[in-house]
């Protein structure tokens, strides 16, 4: 057997710590990357958030400006007659429109639209192919 001297070693000592402090900058490294990764999420997660809150006020105010509307066109049209009649029944559409949007949001209107979907596939489907078709027709043009 041959034996190991002090100055043999040194150099395998070295390498160990060598490594052991290359494996200790990785595993800093790695935590430092999923806690960067964490924060993006967060933050991604937030602004989301705040968008989605934002569009649903956006809703909320777009149907009390459609109420308002409404209380515009009863005031300001004709009463009487088939005018009045006409008026009463635009108002009436307006106001029922404008508390649709005030009460559902986008979220509530997003389920509406996706049991009107589900209830009727195929008007459904031929609706969309229909907008398709002319969206393509206008981007082509």
């Amino acid at each position: 057997m041959q034996q190991t001297t002090k100055k043999d070693q040194t150099p395998n000592k070295d390498v160990q710590q060598f490594t052991d402090k290359a494996k200790d900058v990785a595993h800093t490294a790695a935590e430092a990357t999923r806690d960067a990764a964490s924060h993006a999420g967060q933050t991604i997660t937030g602004a989301a958030s705040n968008v989605g809150r934002k569009a649903e006020e956006w809703t909320a105010a777009a149907g009390e400006k459609v109420e308002s509307l409404a209380d515009t066109v009863r005031e300001r049209g004709p009463d009487k007659g088939m005018l009045g009649s006409a008026n009463r029944a635009v108002a009436d559409t307006l106001e029922a429109t404008g508390e649709y949007l005030h009460d559902k949001n986008l979220s509530g209107m997003m389920g509406d639209m996706t049991e009107l979907i589900k209830r009727n596939p195929i008007p459904a489907l031929v609706f969309g192919l229909g907008v398709g078709f002319l969206l393509g027709r206008a981007m082509r043009s």
